[in-house]
């Protein structure tokens, strides 16, 4: 007597409702992440353009650690010229020249570091500036790369004044101290518009380690290195390297 054939198995009815869920969860998750991702950060970077960034990450770590906190924000017109052009012969002479990244510089920083020799950047004022504003104080590739997008951004939205602004009133000039104003006044008791051509070269010469170098009381080290910064500042007024920003 012969078997009869078994019917062939079915998936139960509820299994492509179950996939159309998904699907739409998996969806729904990727336009999260657009949104998160690209559009969240463009709208913050457009706000900025109009409205000073308040607090940063590392202001925030800074207060933390018990340093205090001294910020007085102040528009372009009333920061000097003179520490204008010397942030920009310290910092980045080819601010006006490029569009975010200086790749003569980076590769210059790799060649310096592959080669063991002292380690040294090729961060621009515009990278310097995305990574103050929006990112956290830590290296690593993650920031690094949140960087690059947030630079590209500031370049497009803000425009170099703008970014200069923002620059020099949100970086870090002592322990507590942020700003071109609130430098001025607690280095040279006076302000970020009447600051000498001597003055801005110290505070840009303490750019690198604002904690340990002093722009009042310099040491022989910040005296040689804010007296090559004045004659380049000479350099970049000359040759109109700062032209973009006076």
């Amino acid at each position: 007597m012969s078997r009869r054939p078994k019917p062939p198995r079915t998936r139960p009815a509820r299994a492509q409702p179950r996939r159309n869920l998904i699907g739409r969860l998996f969806g729904a998750l990727l336009w999260l992440i657009l949104i998160v991702g690209f559009v969240g950060p463009v709208a913050v970077v457009v706000v900025y353009r109009f409205v000073p960034p308040p607090m940063t990450w590392l202001m925030v770590q800074r207060m933390v650690e018990g340093r205090g906190f001294d910020r007085q924000w102040v528009p372009l017109k009333s920061i000097s010229p003179t520490l204008v052009r010397a942030v920009i012969a310290a910092e980045d002479a080819r601010f006006c020249q490029h569009h975010g990244f200086d790749f003569d510089a980076i590769r210059k920083a790799m060649a310096a570091n592959e080669s063991g020799r002292r380690l040294r950047g090729g961060s621009t004022i515009s990278q310097q500036t995305a990574k103050n504003v929006f990112l956290w104080p830590q290296r690593d590739w993650v920031r690094k790369g949140l960087e690059t997008w947030f630079t590209a951004l500031i370049e497009v939205i803000w425009g170099k004044p703008r970014i200069m602004e923002v620059y020099l009133n949100s970086i870090e000039w002592g322990p507590g101290v942020y700003g071109a104003q609130a430098a001025a006044r607690r280095n040279f008791n006076t302000t970020a518009a009447e600051l000498s051509s001597a003055q801005a070269a110290r505070l840009a010469a303490i750019v690198p380690k604002p904690l340990a170098w002093k722009a009042a009381r310099p040491g022989p080290y910040i005296k040689r290195r804010s007296g090559k910064i004045g004659a380049a500042a000479g350099t970049v007024r000359r040759d109109g390297l700062a032209d973009c920003v006076l």
